[in-house]
């Protein structure tokens, strides 16, 4: 069976699910297991989507994130981030790092920000997250929250996922070699759409991600029930 695999905003608006009162940027919770850098380049490569030419992306990390995941390295992010800059700050605990994020979403210079945290935050609890949802909402910068090896509790975030690494697509020129990025992708809670499961794929070459329904998704049964009835 072929499905056409679509960029996130164009998947929106073939469902339907894209509400016009949606803002243009808000928070976005991500949660990704231990020791898997799929959230992290489910982050990148959503923010880089729509990054604006002269405005640097903000990635603020937390000490025990830092100690845990480490950092990838410059060239490995090369094309993932825009053009004009990454800048990097580093917390020392969660109150820090969402001090950083707030103050980073005050600046309208901004593409986006990050704040990537580790374990349960006692800081991180609704009123935090409303505070990131607000502050992204009135300045137009969307905020993401990377949340590794946590369990999702109350929150403000717009969307809510659940991102685990999948097998590389096939290199092109070296059946050998790791191809481009795969994701398995459920987003689990949105106010301003349906949730949902896809397929996430990053695109080096078109620098874009595009999203394909997962098997028995809705939409795919959808897809084999309307094939029985014309078949």
């Amino acid at each position: 069976m072929n499905i056409k695999v679509l960029d996130h905003d164009s998947l929106q608006a073939r469902l339907g699910v894209a509400e016009p009162h949606a803002p243009t940027a808000m928070l976005h919770e991500v949660f990704a297991e231990s020791r898997d850098g799929a959230g992290l380049g489910f982050v990148f490569a959503m923010a880089g989507r729509k990054a604006r030419a002269g405005r640097p992306i903000l990635w603020v990390q937390e000490r025990m994130a830092l100690l845990e995941g480490g950092v990838p390295s410059v060239r490995g992010l090369a094309g993932w981030t825009v053009p004009d800059g990454l800048i990097r700050v580093r917390a020392r605990n969660g109150t820090d790092l969402l001090w950083a994020m707030e103050e980073g979403l005050r600046c309208q210079n901004l593409s986006a920000v990050i704040g990537e945290i580790w374990g349960e935050a006692q800081a991180l609890d609704f009123t935090a997250t409303r505070r990131l949802a607000m502050r992204a909402r009135a300045n137009g910068v969307p905020a993401y929250l990377l949340r590794v090896a946590a369990s999702p509790g109350l929150s403000a975030a717009g969307e809510r996922w659940r991102i685990k690494a999948l097998p590389s697509t096939v290199h092109p020129y070296n059946r050998k070699a790791p191809g481009d990025p795969r994701w398995a992708l459920e987003m689990f809670r949105a106010r301003w759409q349906r949730p949902g499961a896809w397929v996430g794929r990053y695109d080096r070459a078109a620098h874009r991600l595009d999203l394909s329904a997962r098997a028995g998704d809705g939409a795919v049964a959808d897809h084999q029930r309307n094939a029985a009835r014309t078949g």
